[in-house]
């Protein structure tokens, strides 16, 4: 009875309707035939996009669509229209742009590649730090990407006293040196703990008080020795060696006994010059040892990028911005290392 009365009503209401908007009507209620055709039998009725899509026309232009539609709701048209909307506005937002992070240049690639093959004991962030003195700004966790092998972050620093005093405090350390022949050769370094720069270093088969006292004499020349100085417990460091330093009016901090961490810089130092330098050599003697400590140490002031010093060497180092010309690699320590800067085609 009610789908008797809705067909006689909009039959009534065709008669007050204009050629167009008839046609629009028979348009539509044909439309909904060949929905009803396609799903005869046991298929359910189902709009395709082409479907939605003429209906989301009529009812964007045809004030009388809902009383022509009979097979679904008006809402279910509104909601098509509304998917169509977020579908439309999110391809065209997203057209001309690339998703994700921005790749990097195929020679910066190749570039951060070398740098990590050429220097097994760098990690991310001398290699950034490397690519900073160059004019090249990446990011940390790009250059981790595109390095051939991962490595460990960097053991954490004793500040407790170079706040204070880091301008006026060196530290002073031994370390030994198994040679070729299986004897052992031991070395000696003084460090400031301003710049990481190493002042003075030397090396004998026979470390005594006096020799670590001329040492002591050479390191500091013409007055320019410092307020405190950082030591061990080490016997070697005798009367001679603190008569030198009551004469030149240096402070000693003896650190606590089994406590090399007290002393961390000069540890830290020693450590890396055993895993970038003598770890990867065979010492055949005093002279060699001098000569191979000579290369490293020069490397290690002039090149060698520090987390400590913002990314800086000891002497400091100017930023060469890509105008200068190409990248070019210089070996250094006998090619265990590498200084990278640009020159002039």
């Amino acid at each position: 009875m009610v789908s008797l009365l809705f067909v006689i009503f909009g039959a009534g209401r065709s008669l007050f309707r204009t050629t167009s908007g008839l046609a629009v009507e028979n348009l539509a209620l044909r439309h909904q035939i060949g929905v009803l055709r396609r799903a005869l039998g046991d298929r359910p009725v189902r709009f395709g996009n082409w479907d939605r899509a003429l209906w989301m026309v009529l009812a964007r232009y045809w004030a009388g669509w809902r009383y022509a539609l009979a097979i679904v709701r008006p809402a279910t048209v509104v909601g098509w229209h509304r998917e169509g909307f977020g579908r439309f506005w999110n391809r065209k937002s997203r057209a001309g742009q690339r998703r994700g992070r921005p790749t990097l240049d195929r020679q910066l690639v190749e570039l951060i590649r070398k740098m990590s093959r050429s220097n097994v004991t760098w990690g991310a962030p001398r290699i950034r730090n490397e690519l900073a003195k160059l004019g090249i700004k990446v990011g940390l966790s790009s250059v981790a990407k595109y390095m051939v092998r991962k490595r460990k972050p960097p053991s954490a620093t004793w500040r407790a006293f170079l706040d204070n005093h880091v301008k006026d405090l060196v530290a002073i350390d031994f370390f030994a040196v198994p040679t070729a022949t299986f004897g052992v050769l031991f070395g000696f370094l003084v460090l400031a703990h301003d710049r990481r720069r190493v002042l003075h270093f030397n090396v004998t088969a026979n470390p005594t008080a006096e020799w670590t006292a001329r040492q002591l004499v050479q390191a500091f020349p013409e007055e320019t020795a410092p307020r405190f100085l950082v030591r061990d417990r080490d016997r070697i460091y005798g009367e001679r060696v603190r008569h030198v330093l009551e004469v030149f009016g240096v402070e000693e901090v003896v650190t606590a006994a089994r406590s090399p961490w007290q002393n961390s810089h000069a540890e830290r130092l020693i450590g890396s010059l055993r895993r970038e330098c003598l770890d990867h050599i065979v010492i055949l003697g005093e002279l060699h040892l001098l000569r191979i400590l000579a290369g490293y140490f020069g490397y290690y002031n002039r090149s060698r990028c520090h987390l400590s010093l913002a990314g800086d060497a000891p002497v400091p180092r100017i930023v060469q911005g890509a105008e200068l010309g190409r990248v070019v690699e210089l070996p250094e320590v006998g090619g265990l290392h590498h200084r990278y800067e640009r020159a002039a085609a």
